[in-house]
């Protein structure tokens, strides 16, 4: 794919453009069983993928264990590695049987998430993270969803023991995960941070994140990669449908029109509506990377043949001419 000089991005960590965001592999949304996770994982490498991110909150924990069974068979340095932190897990009194189902993961729900952003509970998550996967070296590790709990308090003691960890060589690199362009711009404007995760903020669809999240970025010479690109499904097949889904809710009117609209050039010029989801964001010169999720083997090898094909410029100008993506 091509891809714009990132020269401005400081280079404490090389990410590959494409990753796996190994949510699913934590029973996000339906059950896998443990073959059904590896396929999944087997296709993502076999594909030629080498970035993989993953969290506590995924699955409660199963995300870590099975991506790290899985990338403990293979060598250490020809993967990059990030997970979260922010989120403890820890016993739920409460447990009776059920599932995590009101976080959309089906796994036990015998353990709860606790918050701690203090240094103590930062380090606690690596340390607990590195045990799950059963691997001791991550590259890279976010503060996740901060301003789900404190954002100031994020700001103020989890950054600074983010940037302490990596200064002990704990960490190659930090950052921040976040569906929220206000608390994303604040945490690259208040702490010295290498890639921040902007989860379906600079999509195809819709760019809110081009209005002070990029900036900052720039500013700060600070990497993005970009994550949920597909907006909930909506851009992953080449022929939209009305009654999908947006985030939570119903997709707004305006949203499909614009959504209509994009399919239709990216129709004119031969282009899969996917392909142009995944290969937009790193059009971008701050944009790093893009990872993408799946449940399938089928929809890893599709989405690195994506990422793969060659988009002529034209689509690009003409999205910008019509006002659907940010002008270059």
């Amino acid at each position: 794919m091509s891809v714009p000089d990132r020269g401005g991005v400081r280079d404490r960590l090389e990410v590959p453009a494409l990753g796996y965001g190994a949510a699913n592999v934590g029973n996000l949304f339906r059950p896998l069983s443990d073959d059904e996770a590896w396929a999944v994982l087997d296709a993502a490498w076999e594909s030629g993928i080498r970035f993989y991110d993953t969290a506590p909150h995924y699955g409660l924990g199963l995300s870590e264990r099975r991506l790290g069974a899985f990338l403990q068979t293979k060598p250490r340095d020809q993967y990059v590695l990030s997970t979260k932190a922010g989120r403890l897990l820890r016993p739920n009194p409460d447990h009776s049987g059920g599932l995590d189902t009101a976080n959309d993961f089906h796994v036990p729900d015998d353990l709860q998430r606790v918050w701690d952003f203090s240094e103590a509970g930062i380090r606690a998550s690596v340390d607990e993270s590195r045990e799950r996967l059963g691997i001791e070296s991550i590259d890279l590790l976010y503060l996740h969803d901060p301003e789900r709990h404190d954002l100031d308090l994020a700001l103020a003691e989890a950054l600074p023991a983010m940037e302490q960890l990596r200064a002990d060589g704990e960490v190659t690199a930090i950052g921040i995960g976040s569906m929220v362009s206000d608390a994303l711009a604040a945490a690259v404007r208040a702490a010295d941070l290498d890639l921040i995760m902007v989860a379906g903020r600079y999509t195809l669809l819709e760019q809110p994140a081009a209005v002070d999240v990029l900036p900052a970025c720039r500013e700060t010479a600070t990497g993005i990669v970009a994550a949920s690109v597909f907006n909930s499904g909506l851009l992953a097949s080449s022929e939209p449908r009305r009654d999908g889904r947006y985030e939570y809710g119903q997709l707004p009117d305006e949203l499909w029109d614009r959504l209509v609209r994009i399919a239709a050039v990216c129709a004119d010029h031969g282009v899969p509506l996917p392909a142009a989801a995944i290969q937009f964001p790193l059009q971008s010169d701050v944009v790093r990377s893009v990872v993408v999720g799946g449940s399938r083997p089928a929809q890893l090898q599709q989405n690195a043949e994506y990422a793969a094909l060659e988009i002529p410029a034209g689509l690009w100008e003409n999205l910008a001419a019509e006002g659907l993506i940010p002008a270059a």
